[in-house]
């Protein structure tokens, strides 16, 4: 998950802020040339780590840190 951990930093540093849209899966897939599957596995992992939201249809954004406390609602 070297993946996720890169993007979690990004996040957690600031580099990537509130409401920024993160890469896409097939994004990640191109950029790291990593399988789909893992693709999905960096989203879901940083939806359950409270560290973005995912608006189908639309992409993946970063959350604002003063929500990353509360229980997410996707499932």
């Amino acid at each position: 998950m070297q993946v996720y951990e890169y993007l979690r930093n990004q996040i957690e540093r600031g580099v990537l802020r509130h409401d920024d849209k993160i890469p896409s899966v097939l994004q990640l897939q191109a950029q790291y040339g990593i399988a789909t599957a893992t693709g999905q596995k960096v989203h879901r992992a940083l939806r359950a780590a409270g560290l973005v939201r995912t608006e189908p249809g639309m992409g993946s954004y970063v959350v604002s840190p003063h929500k990353r406390d509360q229980p997410s609602e996707e499932g």
